[in-house]
C-alpha cells in the first residue's frame, strides 16, 4: 500500500495521543472542505483521501480500542458526506464543529 503520510504510517502516528490524531484528521477534513468551497474537486478529493488514510491508521492503532466505535462511525459519515449520498445529513459546519474541540485540546496540551 502506498501512503501519503509515509512517516506517520511507519509508526510515528502511534506515538501521537488520540486527541492529536483526531486533530490531524480534522486538519485534512478542513482542507477538503476548503477546497470544496473553492470548487477544486481534485484537491478536495486528495485531502479527503489523506483524511481517510489517517482515520485508517487510527483504527489500526490498538491503543485506541475505547474509541474504536466512534472512529469507525466517523469514518462512515465522512465517506457518506464526501463520496456518498449524505444520508447522515452532515454539513460543512457540522464537520468543523466536530473536529474543533480536538484541535483546541491538542494545542492546549502543547
Amino acid at each position: 500500500m502506498s501512503y501519503q503520510h509515509k512517516d506517520l504510517a511507519a509508526g510515528s502516528w502511534n506515538k501521537l495521543s488520540f486527541v492529536e490524531q483526531m486533530a490531524n484528521i480534522g486538519s485534512e477534513v478542513e482542507r477538503a472542505l476548503n477546497w470544496q468551497i473553492k470548487k477544486n474537486a481534485d484537491y478536495a478529493q486528495k485531502a479527503f483521501e489523506r483524511a481517510l488514510e489517517l482515520i485508517d491508521l487510527t483504527l489500526d492503532n490498538n491503543r485506541n480500542y475505547t474509541h474504536l466505535k466512534e472512529i469507525a462511525r466517523m469514518r462512515e459519515a465522512i465517506v457518506d458526506y464526501f463520496s456518498g449520498e449524505n444520508q447522515f445529513i452532515s454539513s460543512e459546519s457540522s464537520w468543523r464543529k466536530y473536529f474543533l474541540p480536538f484541535t483546541y485540546a491538542s494545542r492546549r496540551n502543547h
